[in-house]
């Protein structure tokens, strides 16, 4: 079975083409920047001769052209992998925010659709861009089951405790106003490896995502019981340009003393702050570089990205009352030794202990990083979310 899996944003469409059950990837790309200047199509093939990519610099004034364009790759003389359209016969989407409507992943229905629109105060800058993207699927694709996958979903299984904040009853029982989580299908996906290479599923693990957003959860026996990320994806952790965990009295200190209007504020914590906001930069290996160039500002941003990392980490092992397994995902948590030294350093305590060695090898699949007189393991673990999509719809196909 072809499961075609479209991650789609407000300005580019990320997507896979899978062959389910064996997990095989037969293509792979990028539509970037769509209705702005300069916008291209990045696709590679996996074809019996090797990769092959082909790069179309061309105008992508919306995501129906976009979407076009890749349905003509993956049928393409040169690239293509499918000989028409009517072969993809599921379309997986991640959907960023599912509220408490869905704690599952679900077949697309006219009544599903609507849910996933109402959902759109809770996520504005992600729910939107999902939702065109089905409804630009749905033309292309018309033979095809369309499926939604929800990155919140994976934490439905938080009990009340964790997700409901100290505010008025009602706030929660008619504006549904709690924690929700995100990053679902990475922590799903990296913690379910977890337990295989721990060789077994009754496990007490915490899951850290670093990437440009960043969010760790609590994972006991398979199931989240807490994590970072609240209402929306601010909360919790230092992130490439938000601020995560912030006094609420900074917030009324903008408006009130210096003028700030919600707008700006909105867009100072989301898009100005983090490791942007400490150093300039966003980007971690930029700031790595800075740091080993003894550059302060580089230097205390990293102290306090780690250090927020350090706290929640206790608080998620005070809340498992145990704790089996560290794992480090994502872009930064995969190939930055630099943060699982400054998060692992001086948690003897805990019984975590880095091998400093087995953390300098390059990134090459799961493996463990931790030393022999360390209690708990710590993992690393490449994440695979498009994966995890396909998965999940292959088994809800029907």
């Amino acid at each position: 079975m072809n499961i075609f899996v479209i991650n789609s944003g407000s300005s580019s469409i990320k997507y896979q083409l899978f062959s389910m059950p064996e997990a095989k990837v037969l293509c792979s790309g990028l539509v970037d920047r769509i209705g702005l200047d300069g916008s291209k199509v990045e696709h590679k093939s996996f074809m019996a001769q090797g990769e092959v990519k082909k790069v179309l610099e061309i105008p992508v004034p919306n995501h129906s052209v976009g979407l076009q364009n890749v349905a003509q790759l993956l049928t393409d003389k040169e690239v293509g992998v499918i000989s028409d359209p009517s072969e993809v016969e599921v379309v997986g989407h991640r959907v960023v925010h599912g509220g408490e409507k869905f704690a599952s992943t679900q077949v697309i229905t006219p009544e599903i659709k609507a849910k996933i629109k109402s959902l759109f105060p809770l996520a504005p800058l992600h729910n939107p861009a999902n939702y065109l993207g089905i409804e630009v699927a749905e033309t292309i694709f018309p033979q095809a089951r369309q499926i939604a996958v929800f990155d919140t979903a994976f934490h439905q299984s938080m009990p009340a405790v964790a997700f409901r904040m100290a505010i008025p009853n009602e706030l929660y029982e008619k504006e549904g106003i709690r924690a929700y989580g995100f990053h679902g299908t990475s922590h799903k996906y990296v913690s379910e490896r977890a337990m295989e290479l721990l060789g077994k599923k009754s496990s007490k693990l915490i899951t850290i995502h670093l990437g440009n957003g960043c969010s760790m959860a609590a994972i006991q026996d398979g199931k989240c019981v807490d994590t970072s990320m609240g209402l929306g994806p601010m909360n919790g952790l230092i992130m490439g340009t938000r601020a995560g965990d912030i006094d609420q009295s900074v917030i009324f200190y903008l408006v009130n003393e210096l003028g700030y209007t919600l707008d700006e504020v909105n867009t100072l914590l989301n898009k100005k702050s983090g490791m942007l906001g400490l150093t300039g930069y966003s980007d971690m290996r930029d700031i790595g570089k800075l740091y080993h160039q003894g550059q302060p500002e580089a230097i205390l941003a990293y102290q306090l990205y780690a250090y927020r990392i350090k706290k929640y980490i206790g608080s998620f092992a005070a809340a498992m009352n145990g704790l089996d397994a560290i794992v480090f995902t994502g872009g930064v948590g995969e190939n930055d030794q630099l943060t699982r030294t400054l998060v692992c350093g001086k948690m003897d305590f805990m019984g975590i202990r880095l091998d400093s060695e087995k953390n300098k090898l390059p990134n090459s699949g799961p493996r463990a990083i931790q030393s022999e007189t360390s209690a708990v393991q710590i993992l690393v673990i490449p994440t695979n979310e498009e994966l995890e999509i396909a998965k999940q719809c292959f088994v809800v196909k029907d």
